[in-house]
């Protein structure tokens, strides 16, 4: 395992900063056991609210691309990717609010974690992008579902089908991002906003975050198991692996529709 978790309590605030260098890419691993952290904060009678943020440059690369030219994303069954879509889902289980602060970069995997949150705090410099199809692939982590949820289909389907990078100012007026601030800020920022969240009844942000998300975790689940069969179809084909290539070696992906 070389990702690390720290959880700080600010008074009925926890921090949970992950790191996974150079570019916090996600795999099975890392998401279980922010999941796993995540879910055992919601038993913690201290814990309202929770910051969810990360070390480094991006907030979070995407899924483990190296990983995933060897057969997954790092997990140990037959089929590594239906895994780590159990692990995502299991961050829709979570009971208390969370803030995400994104400083930077959250791309694929990574745009689908800042979604699991409730809150996107994000400095200029972050960049959102939903590069699938550059990859000659289907979205996944439920980005189908959460994302037109939170900016309408329009914009998402711009994101999907484009891959266009979608800096923090368009962000926040899109609704993706719910405050912009400097660099500098934007854990302080997330802080500020979970602590002024935190000062509400226990019980009632309980209840009204529950009603809030009513069908959420059905609509994932549903969107996961949509999301798989269709990457299951595309993860064979030349096309994605040709994008997988691209990647590695820094240039444009060249297609040929098989």
């Amino acid at each position: 395992m070389t990702h690390t978790i720290t959880v700080r309590h600010h008074g009925h605030v926890a921090e949970l900063v992950f790191s996974n260098p150079p570019n916090n890419h996600a795999n099975v691993a890392l998401l279980r056991d922010i999941a796993d952290k995540l879910l055992a904060l919601d038993e913690d009678e201290n814990c309202r609210a929770v910051v969810l943020a990360s070390d480094g440059k991006p907030f979070c690369a995407g899924a483990d691309l190296v990983q995933s030219e060897g057969g997954g994303v790092g997990g140990s069954g037959d089929d590594p990717v239906r895994e780590f879509y159990n692990e995502a889902l299991r961050l829709y289980r979570t009971r208390k609010p969370i803030v995400a602060a994104v400083q930077g970069a959250a791309v694929g995997a990574g745009l689908g974690l800042a979604v699991t949150a409730d809150f996107r705090v994000a400095a200029p410099e972050a960049r959102f992008v939903a590069n699938f199809t550059r990859l000659a692939f289907h979205p996944g982590f439920a980005l189908t579902a959460t994302l037109p949820r939170l900016i309408g289909a329009q914009r998402a389907s711009l994101m999907f089908l484009t891959s266009r990078r979608i800096k923090g100012d368009e962000a926040q007026s899109w609704g993706l991002v719910d405050e912009l601030v400097p660099l500098d800020d934007v854990r302080d920022a997330a802080l500020r906003l979970a602590a002024e969240i935190a000062e509400g009844g226990p019980l009632g942000l309980l209840a009204t975050r529950k009603t809030l998300r009513l069908g959420l975790y059905e609509d994932v689940a549903a969107a996961l198991d949509r999301e798989h069969a269709e990457q299951s179809l595309l993860r064979h084909t030349e096309d994605h692996a040709e994008g997988i290539r691209s990647v590695f070696e820094r240039r444009a992906a060249r297609f040929h529709g098989r």
